[in-house]
This record gives structure tokens, sequence and C-alpha cells, in this order.
């Protein structure tokens, strides 16, 4: 009788190791403004291998403003960013009374701002370790939770060495090992704001970039685990020119220094906070050239924006142009620089990219663009997670690349 318990508990034990080494991993990768068209343009090999190995998506279509903290939140909650709360790099919360800004870690990290379950959050409650080398919200206990590692953003952290951390992470022994990982890089995107998405010196990132990628994919190979690996972007860029004829100047349009407007100025859109939004509006609206004035209960449906940080009232810049607060003759961008923001429904220069291989993801496939909502399901998927909370991606979208 006991050697028959003894045959059991080794069968048992032994399935259960083979059943966790087999359990998927989850590699998510962010490549900060990387726009749909660069791989064809510049032919980075890395890159052009890894989608033939995969599968690429034509596009990836942000989700409204195609700005960097709200897609990099939806990609991990599935949700919009009029749902989820964070609606754009920097706005005000006129029921905290709080300005939300990026760079100032007490605000990044007050859990009030950011709603949803992140993919770490989702992991962390079913069983599976976590890790996160920069990514929005990753900072911050939502929910009560944190990944079970990860790092404080610091921008100047150089690229390997994040590389190098994500395999470390990889080779910690079985029970320590996360299984899901997002990993950051923001090299491209701050070329492209600085020279262009057609600048030389923006080519030469994006093969950068590629290196990069390489390295890591080297590094994964040795591993010997089953990774899949999700490439993804924020948002892509479009070109814009420096000149008065490019800007939009809240200035000239009101008094800006009129303090019952709270104004929270993102470039291609401004939030404008007021008791009288009625007053304000008929003042914007009848100056309006180059730009188009919304009150919020109008916002666009497509947009899935109605949230009161968008403000009462939302300035939102025709392609081509951006907003300032006042004419700065000290403030001069390169003649040709990036901006990035608008409808992505209107500005195909917006879309970003999904590229993913692994074992459980279709080798040689292309398929359409597709709206960064449902890469969630899609990992979740690959984890084997479930679900547990309202979001607004769909699993059945990218059921087609997906492999047993």
């Amino acid at each position: 009788m006991r050697r028959i318990i003894l045959i059991l508990f080794l069968f048992v034990s032994r399935f259960s190791t083979a059943q966790q080494a087999s359990q998927p991993y989850v590699l998510l990768v962010s490549f900060d403004g990387f726009r749909y068209d660069y791989v064809s343009r510049f032919h980075p090999p890395n890159f052009e291998k890894f989608i033939r190995q995969g599968t690429a998506a034509e596009g990836l279509i942000p989700s409204f403003p195609s700005k960097t903290f709200p897609n990099h939140y939806t990609l991990v909650t599935g949700l919009y960013p009029g749902h989820h709360g964070l609606v754009d790099n920097q706005f005000y919360d006129p029921q905290l009374h709080i300005r939300y800004a990026t760079k100032d870690k007490s605000i990044v990290r007050n859990p009030a701002f950011y709603g949803g379950t992140p993919l770490w959050v989702l992991a962390r409650q079913q069983g599976l370790k976590a890790a996160s080398y920069f990514w929005v919200g990753s900072e911050t206990a939502i929910g009560g939770y944190l990944p079970d590692y990860y790092l404080s953003y610091e921008e100047s952290m150089p690229n390997l060495s994040r590389v190098e951390q994500t395999l470390a992470w990889l080779k910690l022994p079985e029970k320590e090992r996360p299984h899901f990982i997002s990993l950051y890089f923001s090299l491209v995107d701050y070329e492209g704001h600085k020279t262009g998405p057609d600048s030389e010196a923006l080519k030469q990132t994006v093969l950068k970039a590629d290196s990069i990628l390489g390295h890591l994919m080297q590094g994964i190979d040795a591993l010997n685990l089953p990774v899949n690996v999700v490439i993804v972007s924020d948002h892509g860029m479009s070109d814009l020119k420096e000149g008065d004829d490019t800007y939009v100047t809240l200035g000239q349009l009101f008094n800006i220094a009129d303090t019952s407007v709270v104004i929270s100025n993102g470039g291609t859109q401004a939030h404008l906070y007021t008791s009288k939004p009625d007053s304000l509006y008929e003042v914007l609206k009848r100056q309006e050239h180059n730009y188009t004035i919304y009150k919020r209960s109008a916002l666009p449906k497509s947009w899935h924006y109605d949230h009161p940080r968008a403000g009462d009232l939302l300035m939102v810049v025709e392609p081509g142009h951006y907003i300032r607060l006042v004419r700065d003759p000290a403030v001069i961008w390169n003649p040709h620089f990036g901006g990035h923001g608008f409808d992505p429904y209107r500005v195909k220069e917006m879309q970003g990219i999904f590229y993913a291989k692994g074992p459980n993801i279709k080798a040689g496939k292309t398929i359409e663009p597709f709206e960064n909502i449902h890469v969630y399901p899609f990992i979740a998927k690959l984890l084997g997670l479930k679900i547990t909370s309202q979001i607004d991606g769909q699993e059945n979208v990218l059921n087609a690349v997906y492999k047993k």
C-alpha cells in the first residue's frame, strides 16, 4: 500500500513539475512611438526576422488620444482611456483636485488614478508571478498589487541593462520566475519627437532598436523556455513643421490668467476645466480655426472619452497643428519635429505595431490593423488567465493567430 502511495506521489509530483515547465510565458515589449511603417521603410533585420517567424499586424490602432500614458495603460487593461481614467499624459482631476503629471512620482504612484485590472495584477491574483521593467502603472499598488519584480522608471537606464535584467528574471528558479513580464524602451519615440519621423536620425534610431531586439531574442532563444514575445507600440508619429502657422496659441484666444479656468495642455488636445463652460465655449467657437472645441457631452462616441478628467471643454487641433499656451521666441524646435495624439482613425501615421511569435502564436501570418484594446484578452489567453472584470477588448479578434 505504501508503495502504491509513493508511486502516486511521484507521478503527481512529476506531472506538476512538467505542467509548470510547459506553462507559457509572455514577454510584452513596447518600443514607444514605433510607427506601423518603420519596418517596411528602414528594413531592420531583427524585426524582419521576428515578423517572418510569427504574426504581424499591418498596424495597431491606438485609443484616443494617441498618447503614451493612456495607450500603455490601455494595452495592459483592455480598456479605453476614457474608461480606465488615464485620459492623457497630463490632466486635472476635478474631483480629487489634483493634476496628474508623468514626472511627479507621488502622483504617478497614487492608485486613485488607475482603473481596471492590469495584466500583472490579473496574473498575481491567479497565482502567477509577474515582473515589469518600466510600464505605466507598474510602480503603483493597483488594487493592492504591485508586480512581484519591478523598477521605478528611470529614463537614463541603458537599454541593454533592461534586456539583461529581463533575461535574468527568466533564468530564476521555476517557483520564483515571472510568467508575465513587461519591458519598455523609449528611444524611438524620443528621436521621433526631436527630428521627426522622416529624418536620417530616426532611421538610425530604429536600427539601434533593432539591435536591442536582436540581443533580447538571442537571449530568449538560449533559455529553452516556452516564451511568447509580443512587441507593440503605443502610437506612431506625424511630421510637424516649425512655424507660427503650425501652432494654436491659447493666450491669443482667451485670458489664460483667469484662475477660474484650469488648463492642461497636451499639445494635440487642451483640456479646459471651468464652472462656466458655456461662455468659454462660445468664445472659442467664434474663433475656431485649425481646431475644434467640444463640450464633453458632445465628444465623438467613437473616442469613448466621456470622463470628467477629459475636461468640461476639449480643444482638439487639426492634423499638422499643435497647441501652445503663449508664443515664446526662445523655444524653437527643429525645422521638422514629431507629434502624436491625433485621432488614429483620421491620421494613419498614429498607428503603431503589433508583432508576436512564440509556441502559442501562428507563424507567417499577417493580419489587418486592429484596436489595441484587444491585446489584453489575447495575452490573458496566452497565459491561461481568466478575465475577471469588464473590459472593452474582445478575445475573438486575435483568435486566428492563437495556436494551442
